[in-house]
């Protein structure tokens, strides 16, 4: 007879007295042995899919910006998240980013803060001093990496440069020998020049900017002259009265409000015929005379390294506050012939960046 898979009869007597073990078909215990494999497979990628799930979380990331949302401000965030991205993280898959843009005042750069923390993020990034303090005001628990603080030590934010010692850390804009370095650069582009005229609003730019500049302009030859405005409906009767006289010059100090109105500030540097030296970039692209300043894309490169090491552990405490190591000089070329300027030689071989 032929085989076919099973015993027509027990093979051995039933384990107990009137129980018979009853023939099973081949077919149902592959069946069976199947459903074992599923289930024990299942229950062997839980542990790899629960570790994948962990490691695509979402981290949440609150973003305090002291500037505009304009094209300048989303050119430095672009910058942000593209080196975020190189490092792993992605606003598609494992990181939240949430905005708040460009305060007034002081009340309202703590407004935004405390609405950053109520959604808990894992960490703030935020830019300039007055944000940052209301940020410090709003949470010592939460990581933050700040950028373009002039003195945070000043400003009571870290204990030192080199062991901030809380939840803050990050990139300033400025060293103190960096104010003799604008005023030297103003006078050998414009070298008849006698009297400097530093803008910046009392509210909102930090002392150690006037301290600087009132100790380095004797020493090149300069009367430094305040030039104080709190208001854009100021920014005009202060250039005005300051171009009454002649031999001046004016540097812009970097700071929240000179940013928002620099569209006003060098259209009336240009119609009242006053040179002015610029901090950052970008107001020499917009057509200011020249800027000397901090490379703003590369601190934005340099705060995604923070945050990325930050989000996988390192603590903002351990982190040392960065000063400026990439400075870009900018020289604006049609501006300089529109004021009549001829830039020296010596000063062309210096510059980084020609706009004509």
């Amino acid at each position: 007879m032929a085989d076919i898979g099973w015993p027509l009869r027990p093979s051995k007597a039933p384990s107990r007295p009137g129980r018979v073990i009853s023939p099973e078909p081949v077919g149902v215990r592959m069946r069976r042995r199947q459903f074992i494999k599923l289930i024990g497979g299942a229950a062997a990628e839980v542990p790899l899919a629960a570790r994948a799930q962990q490691r695509e979380r979402v981290r949440r990331i609150g973003v305090l910006m002291g500037i505009a949302n304009d094209s300048e401000g989303q050119q430095r965030m672009a910058v942000f998240r593209k080196t975020l991205e190189n490092l792993g993280w992605s606003e598609t898959s494992n990181i939240q980013l949430d905005y708040r843009w460009a305060p007034r005042d002081a009340m309202q750069a703590r407004a935004y803060a405390e609405e950053l923390v109520n959604l808990k993020p894992e960490l703030i990034f935020c830019l300039s001093t007055t944000v940052t303090m209301a940020v410090r005001d709003a949470t010592r628990a939460i990581p933050v990496v700040f950028v373009q603080v002039t003195d945070p030590v000043g400003a009571g934010l870290v204990q030192s440069w080199a062991k901030p010692g809380g939840n803050m850390t990050g990139f300033t804009n400025f060293e103190p020998t960096m104010s003799g370095k604008w005023l030297e650069l103003l006078k050998t582009l414009v070298p008849n020049t006698t009297r400097v005229g530093y803008l910046f609003n009392p509210n909102t730019t930090p002392a150690l900017y006037e301290q600087t500049v009132k100790e380095a302009a004797p020493l090149l030859s300069l009367t430094p002259i305040s030039a104080a405005v709190h208001a854009p409906s100021e920014i005009e009767p202060v250039v005005e009265n300051f171009a009454r006289e002649p031999n001046g010059g004016f540097l812009v100090l970097p700071d929240i409000f000179t940013t928002r109105n620099r569209e006003a500030i060098i259209a009336m540097t240009e119609r009242y015929r006053v040179p002015a030296l610029y901090t950052f970039k970008f107001f020499a692209a917009e057509g200011g005379l020249m800027s000397y300043g901090i490379d703003v894309s590369y601190i934005f490169h340099q705060a995604a390294t923070y945050v990325d090491r930050i989000l996988r552990g390192s603590l903002p405490a351990d982190l040392p506050v960065q000063g400026p190591t990439k400075l870009d000089l900018v020289i604006n070329l049609k501006t300089a012939k529109a004021l009549g300027l001829e830039v020296p030689p010596t000063l062309l071989t210096r510059v980084d960046e020609v706009i004509e």
